[in-house]
């Protein structure tokens, strides 16, 4: 059955433009002015192509041309299913719908389905990916027709017999080992594919293993998809990324959509996490999720508006041997949440979210003058606990114009600790940062410091720092080098770790 692209319970973004700006890189049409790029060469390489061999049944469409090519500005690249005719999606260009999509099943507050402003078409030199709207139907047979134009210059296919492809069957229903290849061979070719193929209400545990590639794509995990397991190649090797951001999928894009399709599920600030939870590269609102040997990178540039790489709002999260690449709020933690050996980059409040997030062996590297961190948690309640991390920076960035940490006035009582930190110059003499109030009202801040050092070893001048901001002594310094002490009693280290030292 033809599905329907055009959602009634979602006023469509007339997405072309704003797809311009702020997804990269992207095929737009040239002015008027200049030279159109010409693709008349007939010999297009056409992928996936031919029946012998089955391709998984989220896979992209790519064009390979003799020469550069551009995107027209209308048109149809139509798939059709080749057993009866029937059209299985569609790319218009010239239609507002085609620029948004389902990802992950995701909900809003409300249970109404919430779609996301997407690229369709990506241009890259002679290659032309194609991003369909969602999986094919496993095991059937396909044919691609293209119209004119759609490809400036490009004369179209119009027979079904040129662009024909076959999809495989699928993993076996209840497999809890699935694997994602970019280039074919694997039980998909998206992470998304795979995360999709996970049951709602899931109670096993499914680890899902991510060949080496790059994984251009927004990722989004359920609530109701809990216990998975995501595992690359090396965080050198697997990279999911996307040029998601506020403007394109958060608060901006929300402004005129009504609640009951806009508004984020879970929500642990209600006012203020409205809509920011579909703005992230890789988001993640289920329990008990484990991310290891990937780098997440949201491709938006730095100046484009918040934009998570990663984003977690479920309990026990574990970000493990991972890389977090971004410019403002890279990485945000929503309920507990361990992360280890891993690298996180940014400059505004690029550690952020609600807490506890406890931050072992990683480096945090700030790309210009800002802010490493930002955690609102409630009075009493844990906040961000940072033990034996490197803080470093980029080769632009200043001595002294970075704060380890800032909070505004509605959120008095945030926690942020630094145990046994080495830290660059570019760390602030004064450390934190406060807006709308001041220490006299600011009595229940837990800005903790414990063992800082430069990175060659010395220990840091410290009296400088924030009046009620505190250093700690070695006993305390010791009781929160535990994660069960901020994380309610869960640990997640190893226990050969849990022992070292005692």
């Amino acid at each position: 059955m033809f599905r329907q692209l055009v959602s009634p319970i979602r006023p469509l973004l007339r997405a072309g433009p704003l797809l311009a700006a702020l997804l990269i890189p992207l095929a737009t049409a040239p002015p008027a002015t200049a030279a159109p790029a010409v693709a008349t060469d007939a010999r297009v390489g056409l992928a996936p192509s031919g029946v012998a061999r089955p391709v998984c049944a989220d896979t992209p469409l790519r064009l390979t041309f003799g020469s550069a090519v551009q995107l027209g500005t209308e048109g149809r690249l139509t798939v059709h299913r080749a057993a009866d005719d029937g059209v299985a999606d569609v790319v218009d260009l010239a239609d507002p719908a085609t620029y948004q999509r389902l990802i992950g099943d995701a909900r809003s507050d409300y249970g109404e389905p919430h779609r996301w402003t997407y690229e369709p078409v990506v241009v890259d030199g002679r290659t032309a990916t194609v991003l369909p709207h969602h999986p094919l139907d496993p095991g059937q047979e396909y044919y691609v027709t293209v119209d004119p134009g759609f490809f400036r210059g490009h004369q179209g296919i119009d027979s079904p017999r040129t662009w024909r492809f076959r999809t495989a069957g699928g993993p076996r229903p209840g497999s809890t080992e699935l694997s994602v290849d970019a280039a074919g061979g694997a039980d998909f070719c998206t992470v998304q594919g795979a995360v999709d193929f996970v049951p709602h209400g899931n109670t096993r545990k499914v680890t899902i293993d991510v060949a080496p590639g790059t994984y251009r794509e927004i990722v989004y995990v359920g609530q109701d998809r809990p216990h998975l397991r995501l595992r690359g190649a090396g965080a050198g090797r697997t990279v999911i990324g996307y040029p998601n951001n506020s403007v394109l999928n958060g608060d901006s894009a929300m402004a005129d959509v009504p609640p009951e399709q806009s508004y984020c599920p879970r929500r642990v600030l209600p006012q203020p996490d409205r809509f920011n939870c579909w703005r992230a590269a890789f988001g993640v609102d289920a329990d008990d999720f484990r991310i290891q040997d990937v780098t997440v990178h949201n491709l938006t540039p730095e100046g484009g508006s918040q934009a998570e790489a990663f984003r977690g709002n479920g309990d026990r999260i574990v970000l493990d041997h991972v890389r977090v690449l971004s410019f403002q709020d890279s990485l945000r933690l929503q309920g507990r949440a361990f992360v280890t050996d891993s690298y996180i980059e940014g400059d505004v409040d690029f550690v952020w979210g609600t807490g506890g997030v406890f931050m072992q062996d990683s480096e945090l590297k700030a790309l210009d003058l800002g802010y490493l961190s930002q955690v609102r948690n409630a009075p009493e309640g844990p906040g961000n606990v940072f033990v034996n991390t490197r803080l470093t920076r980029g080769s632009s960035v200043a001595d002294g114009s970075v704060l380890l940490s800032r909070i505004d006035s509605r959120f008095p009582a945030s926690q942020a600790v630094f145990i046994d930190t080495a830290m660059d110059a570019h760390i602030a003499p004064v450390g934190w940062g406060l807006t709308g109030f001041d220490c006299t009202s600011g009595q229940q801040l837990r800005f903790w410091e414990y063992g800082s050092r430069t990175l060659d070893g010395r220990p840091v001048d410290t009296s400088a720092r924030l009046a009620c901001s505190r250093q700690l002594d070695a006993a305390e310094a010791e009781r929160w080098r535990d994660p069960a002490q901020l994380l309610d009693g869960w640990d997640p280290r190893p226990k050969s770790a849990r022992t070292e030292g005692k």
